[in-house]
Order: C-alpha cells, then sequence, then structure tokens
C-alpha cells in the first residue's frame, strides 16, 4: 500500500514538475541567457501572465507546492519563486499556507505508513525532546519552527513530528505561525529582484545588494537568527 501511494504521489508530482518545467523552458530562449533586456522581457510577460488570471495561477502554483513539500523538496527555491511571481505580501501568505499543508500531509502519510521506521531511525537522537513537546507540543513545536528546526533539513523537519506523536492542528498551527517570519524574508528577497529587474538597465551585483528590498530583508534575516539563537537556548538546551 505504501508502495503504490508513493509511485502515485511521484508520478503526479513528476508531471507537475515537468509541466512547469516545459512551460518554463518553452519561453526562455537559452541563447539569450546573458541578456539582461531579456530578462526584462521574461519578466514583464510572467508579470502579464499572472496578472490575467491571478485565481488560476496561485491555484497552480498552491498544488505544486504542495507536492513539491510531499516529495521532500526544499522550501528556499519555492519562496522566492512566490515573491517573483506574486509579490511579498500574497507570495508570503500563499506560500506560508500551501507550505503548511503540504508539510502536515507529509507528517500524516509519514505516521501513517512509515512511523515505525521514523521512531527507529529518529527516537534515541532526539528522545531528550519527547517529554518536552508533549507537555506542550504546540508552543515548543512553533519555537521549533522559528528556530528553523534547529539546522535539521526542511524534509526531515516535517517527518521529525511523528516520534512525538503531534496532533495535526497543532502541527498546522505551529508550522504556519513560527515559518512565517522566515517565509515573508525569502518573499521579500524573491519581491525585490523581480523589482531590480523591472526598475534597471542593466545587471549589477553591488546595486541588487545594495538594493533597499534586499539589503533590509537580509538586515532582518540577521536579527531572526539571532531571536532564534537565544529561544533555541530557553527551549532546546
Amino acid at each position: 500500500m505504501s508502495k503504490n501511494l508513493k509511485i502515485t504521489l511521484g508520478t503526479i508530482y513528476l508531471v507537475i514538475l515537468f509541466s512547469f518545467l516545459y512551460f518554463l523552458f518553452s519561453k526562455f530562449d537559452i541563447s539569450r541567457i546573458d541578456d539582461f533586456s531579456y530578462y526584462k522581457f521574461v519578466q514583464a510577460n510572467i508579470q502579464d501572465y499572472i496578472g490575467k488570471n491571478i485565481i488560476l495561477n496561485l491555484f497552480l502554483f498552491f498544488l505544486f507546492t504542495i507536492f513539491w513539500i510531499i516529495l521532500l523538496g526544499f522550501g528556499s527555491p519555492i519562496l522566492v519563486l512566490s515573491g517573483i511571481l506574486f509579490g511579498k505580501w500574497i507570495g508570503t501568505v500563499i506560500s506560508t499556507i500551501s507550505i503548511s499543508i503540504g508539510a502536515l500531509l507529509l507528517y500524516i502519510i509519514a505516521k501513517f505508513f512509515f512511523k515505525d521506521i521514523v521512531n527507529l531511525i529518529l527516537k534515541d537522537k532526539f528522545e531528550k525532546y519527547i517529554e518536552r513537546f508533549q507537555k506542550n507540543e504546540f508552543y515548543y513545536f512553533l519555537a521549533f519552527r522559528f528556530t528553523g528546526g534547529l539546522g535539521i533539513p526542511f524534509g526531515l523537519q516535517n517527518v521529525l513530528p511523528v516520534i512525538f506523536n503531534i496532533k495535526n492542528s497543532n502541527y498546522f498551527f505551529a508550522s504556519f505561525f513560527g515559518l512565517m517570519p522566515h517565509f515573508f524574508i525569502w518573499n521579500t528577497v524573491g519581491s525585490g529582484i523581480n523589482n531590480f529587474i523591472k526598475g534597471s538597465d542593466s545587471f549589477n551585483l553591488i546595486n541588487l545588494l545594495m538594493s533597499k528590498e534586499i539589503y533590509f530583508p537580509i538586515v532582518i534575516f540577521f536579527i531572526l537568527i539571532i531571536i532564534s539563537l537565544i529561544i533555541k537556548k530557553i527551549f532546546f538546551k
């Protein structure tokens, strides 16, 4: 049963992924990859396409992101992309919701099909945290998400709570609120890149990094790292 589920999810994911890549590269001229004016042209076309049917494109992005996360995809590329496509505000909302749902579904699948395997691999390494999570699972998992999952790869972060047997509602809302600050920063960077391309005549890395929409979220990111370290020291000594 679990094997069939993995095959089904993998097939759906690959269909969506290759459809997306085909659409992307069919509209992209590889021979002009070093031509900044071409990026401006592509950016204008993307904005026009997204603007014509924003609801449909949000829905497609929503579905793609869910399957991406279920199949252990990285979060950062999705976050930058959502900022580029939808701006920092809408991008933050749609990416946070879709990634939180995708993570929850991955958690449910792992808990239902692979609980014994996850416990066998991870339980001994994180046994000291089990009692803490059981006392107040929402706040501990919220702290876990906010601190970047203690440096654990994102896919593994989504599966790890199987050993704590966290309630689905606590898992989703702790993920949603814990991930949102970091997701906002990544979406702001994506939106800043989009605005830089729109407003510049040539590419200059220094100008890009000195753009307020790039350096400001980077500064906030380092502030969040400091706060995360403090929270980590309090909750996960």
